[in-house]
């Protein structure tokens, strides 16, 4: 279950309204020109919104439209109720961005955002429209058993000291009353999306999986990581990173040198 960094306040939502199926609500605005060959949609983790990828276009090949996901409950997007089951959510970004796979695409997520991108990932799979593509960060094979206790109905308290525990948040966001009220409901409720995931044996993916971790995450080992080999029909790499759980947060250049060098050989760059 991926937890966040986060980089700034938010603002308090003023009312909370129904969810408005658009792509410009869940994807960021493309920083490239029509001249783009192919599409990279990134997927934050637990708590993170788009903020998290908004560096990324200027590491990566200007023919190539990265286009990072705003989950409904945050930044932008904090007035709208977040998804508390993985299936809604799911089903929601593929319609969302589906209007955006006419390029070839690549998804990246990390910790929760691999698991939701996998989850996208199959359903444009099914839908005759894979991605070229798939890495997936920070995150346990699906189809591996849960470890440990669930922490999405833990008291605030509780949940806040989880958080700290995997070094996920700034210590002034822990000890400001007012963002941990903002934001331990969207952590919540992410949590519950994680851990109440059911994985639903299917075919495999036809498109290459590449899977990223650090050599210090505690939440993942390597043969967590490897055992994503077991959700693809077409290649496999596993990728380690020096760092913990966020690693890719840490150490981002080493992690967009080698998306870069992924994506060169999927999709047009």
């Amino acid at each position: 279950s991926g937890v966040p960094r986060l980089r700034a306040p938010p603002q308090r939502p003023a009312v909370y309204h129904s969810r408005v199926m658009s792509t410009s609500n869940w994807l960021t605005p493309s920083k490239r020109s029509a001249g783009a060959r192919s599409r990279l949609f990134c997927f934050p983790y637990a708590g993170g919104g788009a903020s998290v990828f908004r560096t990324w276009h200027a590491a990566i090949p200007e023919t190539v439209d990265v286009r990072a996901v705003q989950l409904p409950g945050r930044e932008s997007r904090l007035q709208v109720t977040p998804y508390l089951e993985m299936g809604p959510l799911a089903d929601a970004a593929v319609e969302a961005i589906g209007p955006a796979t006419d390029l070839p695409y690549a998804i990246f997520g990390h910790s929760m955002g691999a698991l939701v991108g996998y989850e996208v990932a199959r359903r444009l799979a099914r839908d005759g429209r894979p991605p070229a593509l798939l890495v997936v960060s920070g995150h346990r094979a699906p189809h591996l058993a849960p470890e440990g206790a669930p922490s999405h109905d833990l008291p605030d308290e509780e949940l806040v000291r989880e958080v700290e525990r995997l070094n996920g948040m700034p210590r002034e966001v822990l000890e400001h009353a007012e963002l941990r009220e903002l934001f331990v409901p969207i952590l919540r409720a992410d949590f519950r999306v994680c851990e109440t995931y059911t994985y639903d044996a299917g075919e495999p993916l036809p498109c290459p999986i590449v899977a990223y971790g650090g050599l210090d995450d505690p939440e993942v080992s390597r043969e967590a990581l490897e055992a994503w080999r077991e959700q693809t029909t077409a290649r496999f790499v596993a990728r380690l990173f020096p760092g913990d759980h966020f690693f890719v947060v840490e150490h981002a250049p080493l992690v967009l040198r080698a998306l870069v060098r992924d994506l060169a050989g999927a999709v047009p760059v």
